[in-house]
């Protein structure tokens, strides 16, 4: 029984079963992790001073519940990033001295964004006015930072630092872009009237959207490359990350701001009954502010996800085919010709000469 050419029998392969323990089968680290976490700790501690500072400069009563209306979005959204950066930081050095155990990297996770959301709600309680308003903003800060930590449990951490450096970036973004509002209101046609500011302020938030969307998609895709370059240097046998981690990181982005949009509607819900019920104009703002919220989420889920995927997309070569070419020399030297299976006259006739001649 002949053997195929470039085939090797499985019995007789030399090469070692792929082992579950090898380094290359391992969980890969999220690099970077540190940085992420002191960056989200300064982000989560600029947002509570300025939410104290708007609160403690306006007078006191319902100028302070609107306002703490207004700010509880911004810093929901930083705790949710913050326990997420905070627990994945501290899943990496659990899992550099322990090993990677499911159940220890989801304790070291849930107790990651514990210790921040405990921080986060001490903080408030002892710089804040004692209100009812303080000590809404303090548990929804710390239920944001607990469920954050949670995310950051998932077994593929470099997804999870790509989505928190996405969403850094973005919260950051948004935040910058609130300094050329007025310019682009002028842009795109705002006047005396009524109809042309709201049809400026949707252009504008459109635009806000559409931004924050690509940057977070450019975000995690650079995050994911780096890392994927930073593990080869490692290990060059660790396995790339495929299609799907780079969409998710993406979409992650969008992912916690519609998250963060839930903890605000559940856990905040009495702060924004008080904020609506001041007036009738109070009630629309937060509606149309919620309406937005909802929106931009959903617009940097989608661009960012797209433009994630197209970044990763145009890092692909050519697909190899699995058999050779046709002119390879070695398809050439083992193809086989018909002619050369039939037998040389000459040489039957040599072998038996009374047939090489009927008459004899």
């Amino acid at each position: 029984m002949t053997k195929q050419p470039g085939r090797v029998p499985a019995a007789e392969s030399h090469e070692p079963a792929a082992d579950a323990a090898s380094p290359s089968s391992r969980p890969l680290p999220a690099p970077g992790a540190a940085v992420l976490a002191l960056l989200a700790l300064g982000w989560l501690a600029a947002m509570l001073w300025s939410t104290r500072e708007a609160i403690t400069s306006a007078a006191a009563g319902v100028t302070a519940i609107s306002l703490s209306a207004f700010a509880l979005p911004g810093v929901i959204s930083a705790a949710l990033v913050c326990g997420a950066a905070v627990a994945l930081a501290g899943g990496n050095l659990l899992a550099r001295r322990y090993g990677d155990w499911a159940t220890l990297r989801f304790a070291g996770a849930i107790g990651g964004g514990l210790l921040v959301g405990l921080a986060s709600a001490l903080a408030i309680n002892l710089t804040y006015f004692d209100t009812s308003t303080t000590n809404v903003i303090a548990g929804t800060t710390a239920a944001a930072a607990i469920i954050g930590g949670a995310v950051a449990a998932a077994r593929t951490a470099p997804a999870v630092g790509a989505v928190v450096t996405a969403a850094l970036g973005t919260l950051v973004f948004v935040v910058a872009f609130s300094q050329a509002r007025d310019p682009l209101f002028d842009l795109f046609g705002a006047g005396d009237s009524q109809q042309s500011v709201v049809d400026a302020a949707k252009w504008v938030s459109r635009t806000e959207s559409l931004v924050a969307g690509l940057l977070a998609g450019l975000l995690a895709f650079g995050y994911l490359t780096w890392a994927r370059r930073r593990t080869l240097r490692r290990d060059p046998a660790a396995p790339a990350l495929r299609w799907p981690a780079y969409l998710l990181a993406g979409a992650g982005p969008g992912l916690l701001l519609l998250l963060a949009e839930v903890i605000i509607r559940v856990g905040g819900r009495s702060l924004l009954d008080l904020a609506s019920a001041l007036s009738e104009a109070d009630a629309v703002a937060q509606t149309s502010l919620g309406t937005s919220r909802v929106d931009n989420g959903i617009w940097v889920l989608f661009v960012g996800a797209l433009t994630a995927l197209v970044a990763f997309g145009r890092t692909l070569g050519p697909a190899h085919a699995d058999d050779e070419p046709a002119d390879s020399p070695e398809a050439v030297a083992d193809r086989v010709d018909p002619e050369d299976d039939e037998p040389d006259p000459a040489e039957t006739f040599d072998a038996d000469p009374a047939r090489a001649n009927p008459a004899r």
